[in-house]
């Protein structure tokens, strides 16, 4: 699987630049909002695509980055909806876990108000415990999903029925529980995956699920274990960690990175910023900064990306009704 998104990316990335799209111009300075607190998901697709941005020239200044948390991502939604929809300057990281809010209808306005960049990447779910957790391996997870399910107390960067959420669901309906027995699992919703991690640490939940490119940098010190990756084929650079698949259970729970701008933006501005992304897409320094943080490198941009994006949406909506999350 990674090695077919990656291809598959480049191709497409190809694609668009042979296209025309670079005959486009994106603004001369730039700010990229990560709507979470430092240290999360959002905040690095921010701030490493900011400097890369920077580090090529693909910019003239600087890219300033805003942390703007609150909502999973509905305040600074609600921020650029009212206050920014015509900001050419803006980018606003967004991902996975933000259109599974708007399916939910926790944000104050669905996909159609802004305007839909592109993806540069898939972050992979992981399920992880501390270091020194009884649970050695998801088998024991399992288990003690199964004997007592409100005994679970997990953990993640969106609220209950959100993404994060959904995924450690997803394994618990694999394992063989029902609705009713896999609602009983407390949930504690943390602004990022650091936090939930260091709330953990300090023994005050159990699991963690995340994406690991939140938190690579706690895998690679030994301060966690990671019980499962949610996905096809175990990590490039983390290879080590087993999936959920090769345990017995047919879950996978990705999460793309990416970008959206406010809906009254230009066709011109748009189409610049979708092309000035594509370059860096391209870049060598773009596909060693995704690969060494566990990212699988993968690109949708413009129309391709906004139809995803409407697709996933109601595909989010489903599972979440699925699961007893929505009506």
């Amino acid at each position: 699987m990674s090695a077919m998104f990656r291809t598959a990316g480049r191709v497409a990335g190809a694609m668009v630049v042979a296209a025309g799209l670079t005959a486009f111009q994106p603004a001369s300075a730039a700010e990229c909002i990560a709507p979470a607190d430092p240290g999360g998901g959002w905040d690095f697709t921010c701030r490493s695509v900011g400097k890369i941005l920077t580090d090529l020239g693909l910019v003239d200044e600087p890219v300033q980055v805003t942390n703007m948390p609150g909502g999973v991502g509905a305040v600074a939604y609600a921020h650029v909806a009212s206050e920014r929809a015509d900001d050419e300057e803006l980018l606003v990281a967004t991902s996975t876990v933000g259109v599974t809010q708007i399916a939910q209808g926790r944000y104050p306005a669905d996909i159609d108000v802004m305007r839909w960049v592109a993806m540069l990447g898939t972050d992979v779910g992981v399920i992880l415990v501390d270091d020194e957790s009884p649970l050695q391996t998801l088998d024991d997870l399992v288990t003690a999903m199964q004997e007592d399910p409100a005994s679970v107390v997990a953990g993640g960067s969106s609220g209950a029925g959100g993404w994060d959420h959904i995924r450690l669901l997803m394994l618990a309906k694999a394992a063989g529980l029902t609705p009713e027995e896999f609602k009983l699992i407390r949930w504690v919703q943390f602004d990022g995956g650091g936090p939930a991690v260091t709330q953990m640490m300090g023994g005050h939940i159990a699991l963690v699920s995340t994406d690991l490119g939140e938190i690579a940098g706690f895998v690679e010190s030994g301060d966690i274990r990671v019980l499962a990756a949610l996905s096809d084929d175990r990590i490039p650079a983390f290879p080590d960690v087993p999936t959920a698949i090769e345990q017995g259970l047919e879950v996978t729970g990705y999460n793309w990175r990416g970008f959206y701008t406010g809906g009254e933006v230009s066709d011109e501005a748009y189409q610049g910023w979708v092309s000035t992304l594509n370059e860096l897409y391209e870049s060598d320094e773009w596909q060693e900064t995704a690969v060494s943080s566990g990212l699988v490198p993968f690109w949708r941009g413009g129309e391709e990306f906004e139809a995803y994006v409407a697709d996933q949406t109601d595909q989010m909506r489903q599972i979440s009704r699925d699961i007893g999350v929505i009506e």
